[in-house]
C-alpha cells in the first residue's frame, strides 16, 4: 500500500540515484561535467531535501507535489540542455565561457595557473541510442515527475474521503 511515507522514501532514493549515476559518471568514467550538468545536480539535491522533510513528517504531501513540480522542472531543464547539445539555441552565459580560447600569451599562462575549465555544453561527452545523459535525465526526471505527482494525487483523493 502506498503511503506519504513511502512516497517520500521513493523521491529520496530515486534522487539520490540520480545523483550517484552523475558522480559515478564523472568519477569512475571521467566525463566531466558542463555547468549546465552541474546546474541539473543542485536540482535534485533540493528533491532530497523535500523528501527527507516529508519522511520527517512535515507537511508530506506539499512536499512531495513540490518535488513533483521540481522533477517537472529538472525534465525542462535536461530538454533546454539537450537543445544546447543540438545547438537547437544557445546555453548560459557559463557555457560560452567554457573552453574558451585565450588571446594572449598572459591569458594563456593564466588560464594555465588555473583551475581547468569545464567543457562546453554544447558538445556530447556520451550517448547511447543517440541519446546523451541529458536526455536521458529528462526522461528520468520526467517519470519521476509522473510517478511522484500520481501517486500524490491519489493519496490526496484518499485523505479527503
Amino acid at each position: 500500500m502506498m503511503t506519504a511515507r513511502n512516497l517520500a522514501g521513493i523521491v529520496v532514493v530515486a534522487s539520490m540515484a540520480a545523483l550517484a549515476g552523475a558522480f559515478h559518471s564523472q568519477y569512475a568514467w571521467g566525463l566531466e561535467p558542463c555547468p549546465l550538468c552541474l546546474l541539473q545536480r543542485y536540482l535534485y539535491g533540493f528533491t532530497i531535501g523535500l523528501g527527507l522533510v516529508a519522511l520527517a513528517g512535515r507537511w508530506p504531501l506539499t512536499c512531495i507535489a513540490l518535488a513533483g513540480a521540481v522533477f517537472i522542472g529538472e525534465s525542462g531543464f535536461a530538454v533546454f540542455h539537450v537543445g544546447v547539445e543540438k545547438h537547437w539555441w544557445a546555453g548560459l552565459d557559463a557555457c560560452a565561457q567554457a573552453g574558451a580560447t585565450p588571446d594572449t600569451t598572459g591569458e594563456l599562462l593564466t588560464m594555465l595557473m588555473e583551475v581547468p575549465p569545464p567543457p562546453p555544453c554544447d558538445q556530447v561527452p556520451w550517448s547511447l541510442f543517440g541519446i546523451s545523459m541529458a536526455g536521458y535525465n529528462g526522461l528520468y526526471a520526467a517519470a519521476l515527475a509522473a510517478i511522484t505527482l500520481g501517486a500524490a494525487a491519489t493519496l490526496a483523493r484518499k485523505a479527503r474521503t
